[in-house]
């Protein structure tokens, strides 16, 4: 199935649910198993900074949000979690803090440096820096830098995004692609205000942007934002449709299987919605490597409980598919 249209797209966006899991769905699991060795795909998740300088109205770890224990841990730490993680032999790791002004970029340096040395496969997640300062995370390591733009409509992302604007984060986006890392990128399904044209037009700039993954997730209204006082949580089906239009429209591309249940308590270690991500097309789940005091305050969304291998060993079985460590 060829889609290469905003048209296409959202045909499928507008589709019955029922039409959608009974023709749509089960060809993006097709294709992911035919491209990809049917195989689930785990990396360690370390969220080591959750100090934000930044005001997004719908993250929960945005500056001015005072119900969250903010912490930093130190690249000895990280490196000794990372050591953690190679013994339970994870060979993907992803490093994701909030954009913290104080943690100083020779650290993240450092324990990049290190964890490469492991053999891990890095991915970054720091937020908008400099193109030297990219092609410097390049050089120590990052195979992958996750930088989402959110939402592909301008009026909508500087009203969301007050700390930066559209055209300084397409700008970030564009030096990550020059370094030579690889780029990872994607949206939020059901912010308040958004529209399938919306929608549509943020997975076509997937597309153009040539995206290694997709870190798609739906909109969670994360306590003490702006943002939640709006609207509900992303509607689920739609999230689903999406995941599998970019299956379709990228076969090999990584797209987050961590999403969320009909329970928004359960987070994104729900069985049911893993499971129906994985029969959309998603491929990716992730083992929280954080102490548990820590991780409740990781808050980008509320409940964003995550399990560990053993979830993804039971979420693979129940797909009949391979676990690709």
């Amino acid at each position: 199935m060829n889609i290469t249209t905003k048209e296409q797209i959202l045909d499928i966006l507008q589709m019955p649910k029922e039409v959608y899991r009974q023709g749509i769905m089960p060809k993006a699991r097709q294709v992911y198993a035919e491209n990809n060795n049917n195989a689930v795909r785990v990396a360690a998740m370390l969220g080591y900074s959750n100090v934000c300088k930044n005001q997004c109205l719908y993250c929960g770890m945005r500056a001015g949000n005072t119900q969250i224990e903010r912490y930093r841990i130190e690249a000895k730490e990280i490196i000794a979690l990372g050591k953690n993680a190679w013994e339970l032999g994870l060979r993907r790791i992803f490093l994701i803090s909030g954009e913290d002004p104080l943690y100083r970029f020779e650290e993240i340096l450092a324990f990049v440096s290190a964890l490469n040395e492991m053999g891990f496969f890095i991915s970054l997640a720091a937020g908008e820096y400099h193109r030297q300062q990219y092609e410097e995370l390049k050089a120590a390591g990052v195979d992958e830098y996750v930088m989402k733009f959110e939402m592909s409509n301008e009026a909508g992302f500087n009203r969301l995004n007050p700390s930066t604007n559209f055209k300084k984060r397409m700008q970030a986006i564009e030096e990550v692609k020059q370094s030579g890392m690889h780029l990872a990128s994607g949206n939020i399904v059901g912010y308040p205000g958004q529209s399938l044209n919306d929608i549509a037009e943020d997975i076509l700039l997937m597309k153009k942007l040539n995206i290694s993954w997709a870190p798609v997730i739906p909109y969670f209204p994360a306590a003490g934002t702006p943002l939640a006082k709006e609207g509900a949580r992303g509607d689920l089906t739609t999230n689903l449709k999406e995941i599998s239009i970019l299956r379709l429209m990228m076969p090999a591309i990584n797209i987050t299987a961590a999403q969320p249940g009909e329970d928004m308590k359960k987070g994104l270690s729900d069985v049911e919605g893993n499971f129906n991500a994985l029969k959309a097309g998603a491929n990716l789940f992730f083992v929280d490597m954080l102490p548990a005091a820590m991780a409740k305050n990781f808050s980008v969304i509320d409940d964003r409980l995550m399990q560990g291998l053993e979830h993804v060993y039971k979420l693979a079985e129940m797909a009949e598919m391979q676990v690709k460590l």
